[in-house]
């Protein structure tokens, strides 16, 4: 009995040994860019970094900070305020806001930039029609300047207030109603209600989508790059660019990755003992009708974001259209080619990896797993800014060593086949977004029973055949909806594109990018319509998610 119990102990260990190794080198290699980052700012020296200190960090410590002040403010207030209008009352237009003001998420933030800007600068219709009804000229008057800081901060929070909005709202719907009526029933107000009943229960949501938020608004490049404010990301690539300094850039990556990384750890810490307990089921009640002016003023405080943060750029983008009509020509074809090339590539990609630790986490659970599962995934909260030059600097390494080697084997040289190709490109998305797949798939198997997978083990199938014929068909909802969520991602996707994309080689983000800083808005028109209409699709999928969250429970 104990020599057929040594052979069997033997192979367990064996396959232990070998899911191990294959879940840390995974883990591993979506490491290496924020490894590489700490490496460089530790260990080499920047001729330039003095420099920096003297004269610009102040200003990228600054406004950084006060971005994220104002961002995390105005999504606060608008996201908060929309969810819990939505979710406890019934006005005009309800039901069309509950889904309707996720339709801004949809929108990059360097788009709407855009379009404002066209909308509100001194040559704009806004300030020109002013001119013509007062009759002022230039300085004759004071217009809040949209290319500033503040602008930024605008822009930022109108394409962000939807993380809040989506998940205060499910939190506000699947709250137990039993809480609230019980503090109805002792006399409070809806108000007060509001302030110390629902937004408690709320608020690991709330934390959860401010968060978002923050990390986007500290990764964004494009936004902060166009209205000339000197924010981290922007400076990374001022000194790569504009200083030629690597090291210098890499320390100033550090600097922000250390302060994501603490802000990360606060919104864990502030939560560490928290604990919510519901006392019942959301009640099923239709949600009282507000009546008379309090009706108005709730549909038009809904109407304010959406009007701001998708219906006037949809405008200011059609009339761009409308002044210069799309021409479908061969440089446009070759941008959609390129970037529906990368985001199907990239999405395929990191879906396998997510499938891949996902069943390597459910079929093997051991200690070590789950944490190399989980830092596999903390790419997304790393600006594609210091991913993509963690991924450059190790890749060009490579790139140096592999040509050394053949030319001297063999007297050829490649070039640059990983740092100068689509490969650097699909290992930063990978990267990036890998948080965005685990997190669907991982959902998605989450509700399905462990005993189907005992079932199917009992009548002998091995841990693949029930991936591969039970698991994979029931999670078909799940995957498509990771790889459409990647897919919109890395079109969307700008900084990342800008430092790593191969000579010669353009997408619709980049080249709507460089069209708006040459001033060539209409011309920007059809590219930015076209990553707009492309990021509705998952827009659309969380917006039916969210109208009926109680069925997924």
């Amino acid at each position: 009995m104990t020599g057929t119990h040594r052979p069997s102990n033997r192979r367990s260990k064996h396959k232990d040994f070998s899911v191990a190794l294959v879940t840390t080198v995974v883990a591993l290699v979506l490491a290496i860019p924020v490894l590489s980052v700490l490496w460089h700012a530790v260990f080499t020296d920047s001729s330039s970094w003095q420099h920096l200190a003297d004269t610009v960090l102040s200003d990228y410590v600054w406004q950084s900070f006060w971005l994220c002040v104002w961002v995390a403010s105005g999504v606060l207030v608008l996201g908060i305020s929309c969810a819990w209008l939505t979710s406890r009352f019934e006005f005009p237009g309800s039901r069309v806001f509950s889904w309707a003001l996720l339709l801004p998420l949809a929108f990059p933030a360097y788009i709407i930039a855009y379009a404002y800007t066209d909308l509100l600068d001194f040559a704009g219709p806004v300030q020109t029609s002013l001119r013509e009804l007062t009759g002022w000229g230039f300085r004759d008057y004071w217009f809040p300047p949209i290319r500033s800081l503040g602008g930024a901060a605008l822009m930022l929070t109108l394409v962000l207030y939807p993380y809040v909005f989506m998940l205060s709202r499910a939190s506000f719907m699947t709250q137990s109603g039993l809480t609230a009526e019980a503090a109805r029933s002792l006399g409070a107000s809806r108000l007060r209600t509001f302030w110390r009943v629902d937004l408690p229960l709320a608020r690991p949501a709330i934390v959860a989508g401010t968060s978002l938020a923050l990390m986007e608004t500290l990764a964004d490049y494009g936004t902060v790059s166009y209205f000339g404010v000197s924010s981290f990301s922007a400076g990374i690539f001022r000194t790569w660019h504009g200083l030629g300094d690597m090291n210098g850039a890499m320390q100033l990556a550090a600097l922000l990755l250390t302060v994501v990384v603490v802000l990360l750890s606060i919104e864990r810490y502030s939560r560490r003992r928290q604990r919510v307990d519901q006392l019942g089921l959301a009640p099923n009640h239709a949600p009282p009708k507000l009546q008379g002016w309090r009706a108005w003023l709730a549909t038009g405080w809904c109407t304010l974001p959406l009007l701001l943060g998708f219906l006037v750029p949809v405008a200011m983008i059609l009339s761009w259209l409308w002044q210069k009509p799309p021409s479908l020509d061969e440089e446009f074809v070759e941008l959609i080619g390129n970037s529906m090339l990368l985001a199907i590539a990239a999405a395929l990609i990191t879906l396998s990896l997510a499938i891949l630790l996902s069943w390597l986490r459910r079929f093997y659970p051991r200690p070590w797993i789950k944490p190399a599962v989980a830092s596999a995934g903390l790419g997304y909260a790393v600006p594609g800014t210091v991913i993509a030059i963690g991924i450059l600097v190790p890749l060009a390494a490579l790139d140096r060593q592999l040509n050394a080697w053949l030319l001297e084997l063999s007297d050829w040289r490649p070039g640059l086949i990983f740092s100068g190709t689509v490969f650097a490109l699909l290992f930063a998305y990978a990267v990036r977004f890998m948080a965005v797949a685990l997190n669907s798939v991982q959902a998605g198997m989450s509700q399905i029973s462990p005993s189907l997978d005992r079932s199917a083990r009992s009548l002998g199938h091995g841990r693949w055949s029930v991936m591969r014929r039970i698991q994979l068909p029931m999670l078909t909802t799940s995957l498509l909806t990771a790889a459409l969520l990647v897919f919109v991602d890395v079109l969307k996707e700008l900084p990342a594109t800008l430092i790593l994309r191969p000579f010669n080689f353009d997408t619709l983000a980049v080249k709507a990018h460089e069209l708006a800083a040459d001033e060539r808005l209409l011309d920007a028109g059809p590219v930015a319509l076209t990553i707009v209409l492309v990021g509705l699709l998952p827009v659309i999928l969380l917006s039916r998610n969210l109208r009926h969250p109680r069925s997924d429970q």
